[in-house]
């Protein structure tokens, strides 16, 4: 009898709604329910890895026993609902992928596809079926698995090696393989943390099966890793190549150069080589002393000229 007498009272609710609605008349029909004194049976915590395919469930009932399902779902920059009716009537003001969908056995869920850092909110789903109703409230958190890198680097003339998990969720955990002098810094970003540990490293410290395990809960497994490239505190990867250009530079000119050089000797010495034939006999007394004086204007362009510029 007191089941009887809520679903009695939830239809009622539910048909008051579309009822008082004007928007509601037509063949699309909102679906409402009016349950903001109803607390929810069911209040439990789900995480998800990234990209992962997503199911949602908030009863077991099937479609042959249940009336209608809403879900209504609040994410970090908008509020949206889905929802279906027996009668085939359904609503989806989400529009991102989301989708209610059946089991085999005609058991409803709410389906997302790939699972992303905008699907994190809180679902509650409202259910009413012959004989009573069900409200699940469930907190959908994301799993990220961070970028992870370790190296060595001189801080203050002493060796530091640093082992860093960037951009993860939730944060991560790091551990040496050897004790010593360690500290660790912890950031967040847009709901990311990353975290790097840094474990200052003594003489006598054998750095050649030193190690930084990281733990996160997307990984089965720790990740472990060897700092051994070696980098110097401020070094810029932009420095390098800015050298390597320069000295590119530089040979190109030098090449250049030389090649100008080449060029002049080999036309100097041209200028130098007496013609190889001969002027006529008798012309020589005339032309003699020109092409003397000739050469000699040549040679001294070459030496004073050319040669130096």
């Amino acid at each position: 009898m007191r089941d009887m007498m809520i679903c009695a009272a939830v239809i009622f609710s539910l048909s008051e709604a579309w009822s008082q609605d004007p928007a509601l008349s037509g063949t699309n029909q909102s679906i409402s329910v009016n349950s903001s004194t109803s607390s929810p049976k069911v209040v439990r915590n789900s995480v998800f890895n990234l990209g992962s395919e997503v199911n949602l469930t908030c009863s077991n009932k099937t479609w042959n026993e249940m009336m209608f399902v809403t879900w209504t779902i609040t994410l970090k920059n908008k509020e949206c609902r889905i929802g279906h009716t027996n009668e085939g009537r359904s609503d989806d003001f989400c529009n991102d992928g989301k989708s209610l969908q059946n089991t085999s056995s005609a058991q409803s869920y709410l389906h997302i596809p790939e699972f992303s850092n905008n699907d994190v909110g809180v679902y509650k789903c409202e259910s009413v079926y012959t004989g009573g109703n069900d409200i699940y409230l469930i907190y959908v958190d994301i799993t990220v698995s961070p970028s992870i890198s370790a190296w060595l680097e001189f801080k203050d003339n002493k060796m530091v090696a640093v082992c860093k998990a960037d951009r993860g969720k939730p944060a991560a955990n790091i551990s040496w393989s050897h004790a010593g002098n360690s500290s660790s810094v912890e950031t967040s970003s847009d709901g990311f943390f990353t975290v790097e540990s840094r474990l200052e490293l003594l003489e006598e410290m054998d750095k050649e099966n030193l190690s930084c395990a990281i733990r996160h809960p997307y990984w089965k497994e720790e990740h472990i890793l060897r700092p051994k490239k070696l980098l110097k505190k401020g070094y810029s990867p932009w420095l390098g190549i800015l050298t390597v250009a320069v000295i590119i530079a530089l040979l190109a000119g030098f090449l250049l150069f030389a090649q100008k050089k080449l060029t002049t000797l080999k036309r100097c010495q041209w200028t130098e080589t007496p013609p190889s034939k001969s002027p006529p006999t008798e012309d020589v007394e005339e032309v003699e002393p020109y092409a003397s004086y000739v050469q000699r204007v040549n040679s001294i362009y070459c030496s004073s000229a050319d040669l130096f510029t």
